[in-house]
Order: structure tokens, then C-alpha cells, then sequence
């Protein structure tokens, strides 16, 4: 008996963070490490971001886009805050099109010895946009870093919602370096490696042969859906934030290395491209 193996997407599942949303939340735990936290008042911040090469840790559009996206920001507390980012794509065919929006609500607690994040995440995506992680319709997630003056842990898990169910795991090691100035300016920059886990799910298609002894039997396919934890990228990164008063520079160089990618025989619009890819984050921000 033999058989023939073909894999199909269910629609580009999600499987882990969008290197989008590592960007936002770095850019909210720096704000909460390098303000004053003693402050109650409602804050209200505005930041403009871009990324050289959107991705979903390494799966990528065909076009490999790049984006730019404004972010604005209400914290209620020095904890509660609800945020929107507009995402506009530029490539060869598009110039910075509007492709949706990612809204998200969340909770943050820093410490001197703990960061803990909890959030909910929902992106409002226009029909037949192309990006990876445009099937997203929902994350919800936390995440844990544990700070010491030599290593920061993080361990993280999150649940997402698109045609199917899956959940991700997330863990990494960096190592804060923090300068302060006579101006009471600040620098900080932070060395990182993370590994994101997830769960994928596609359909095996297979043809299986019924023989008898020398006589060739049926034919008959066979479907099974199949979902698995795989590893899915690594991802190495060396966030570096100026903070001077109410206002934040940003510069975010990262290297991912995506893992188990889904193949499409045949069809290689449909399938996950990805590979080794260097990418950058530029912000800049600012508090009323």
C-alpha cells in the first residue's frame, strides 16, 4: 500500500505573536519602566511607528510589504490602557494603502521585580488584504518577566482566534542595560532571544491504494485534519529606547528565524513563506 501526501492551509492559521504587536508591547513596558508611575493622572500618548518588513515571525506576503503605523494610546492608570494602530502597507504595487486596524486593552504591572502584561487584542482588517497575519480575528494573552540585575525571564501563553482555535507559548532572555543622564534624559538598550511555540493545524490529503496480492485495487482519498505544537520561529532583537521627558525614540533591529513552515504542493501563493529575515522598527512617541 502507498500513498501520496499533500498539505493544505486552512486559511493561514495563526500561530504565534505578530512581530507587529512584540513591537507595540516593548513600546509600552519601556513607557512604564521609564515613567513616573507615582503620576495618576489619565496620559494620553501618540507615536508613529514604521517596520521595514512586515511579518508574522518570518511568514511574510509575497510582496514583502513594509508598514507604517500610528499608535494612540489612553491610560486610564499607570496600569489600565486601551490603544489603536491604523496599518498602512506600502510595496510595489500599493503605496502605504490603509490594510486595517489592531486595537487592543490591557493590563500592566511593573515592578522591581516582575513585569506582568495581560491583554486582549482584535484587528479590524479590510476584505482580502494581503498580509499573513491578516487572519486574525481575535488574541487574548499574558506575559511574565522576571527582572534581575543578569537575566530577565519571560514566559508567556496567549489563545487565537481565526477560522480555528490555537494557542501559543512564548519564552526569552534579554539583559537591560539603562544609562542615565545629567539631563535626566535615558537610554536603554535591550538585548533579546525569544522562542514562540504554537499550535498549526492543516489537512493532510492522501491517496490510498487496496491491493490484492499482484492485482492493483481502488483508489481512494483519504482526509485528515492534523494539528500540532511546533516550534515556530526564533527570533533575536536589540530594542534601543531614547526617553527625555514626554518624549521616546525608538530603534528596534531583529533577526527571525521562522521553523515548520506549511507547504502547499502546487500552490506557492498559498503557502507560508518564510526564511531567515533582518528587519527593523523605527518609532517615535510622545505623551500630552
Amino acid at each position: 500500500m502507498g500513498c501520496f501526501i499533500k498539505k493544505d492551509n486552512m486559511k493561514k492559521n495563526c500561530i504565534c505573536f505578530s512581530s507587529l504587536f512584540i513591537s507595540l508591547v516593548f513600546f509600552i513596558n519601556c513607557s512604564g519602566q521609564t515613567s513616573d508611575t507615582a503620576n495618576q493622572k489619565v496620559q494620553f500618548k501618540l507615536s508613529l511607528n514604521y517596520n521595514s518588513n512586515l511579518n508574522y515571525y518570518g511568514r511574510t506576503d509575497s510582496l514583502r510589504s513594509s508598514g507604517v503605523f500610528p499608535l494612540a494610546e489612553l491610560w486610564f492608570t499607570p496600569n489600565f490602557y486601551i490603544n489603536a494602530a491604523p496599518i498602512f502597507v506600502n510595496n510595489k504595487v500599493s503605496k502605504f494603502d490603509y490594510a486595517g486596524t489592531v486595537a487592543t486593552v490591557g493590563y500592566q504591572h511593573v515592578s522591581e521585580t516582575w513585569i506582568t502584561s495581560i491583554y486582549f487584542l482584535k484587528p479590524f482588517y479590510k476584505e482580502n488584504v494581503q498580509l499573513v497575519q491578516a487572519a486574525l480575528k481575535a488574541q487574548a494573552g499574558a506575559n511574565f518577566t522576571y527582572l534581575n540585575k543578569a537575566i530577565d525571564f519571560t514566559l508567556g501563553g496567549d489563545i487565537k482566534f481565526s477560522d480555528k482555535i490555537d494557542f501559543g507559548l512564548t519564552g526569552g532572555v534579554d539583559h537591560l542595560f539603562k544609562k542615565q543622564f545629567s539631563d535626566n534624559s535615558v537610554l536603554v538598550i535591550d538585548p533579546s532571544i525569544y522562542v514562540y511555540g504554537g499550535t498549526q493545524q492543516f489537512t493532510n490529503t492522501y491517496y490510498k491504494h487496496s491491493n490484492f496480492l499482484f492485482f492493483p485495487g481502488a483508489q481512494q482519498q483519504v482526509s485528515e485534519n492534523v494539528k500540532k505544537f511546533n516550534i515556530i520561529s526564533y527570533e533575536i532583537s536589540v530594542p534601543v529606547v531614547f526617553a527625555k521627558g514626554k518624549f521616546m525614540l525608538l530603534f528596534t533591529p531583529a533577526y527571525v528565524i521562522p521553523q515548520n513552515l506549511i507547504i502547499v504542493e502546487g500552490r506557492p501563493d498559498l503557502s507560508e513563506r518564510g526564511k531567515e529575515l533582518f528587519y527593523v522598527t523605527l518609532g517615535a512617541k510622545i505623551t500630552l
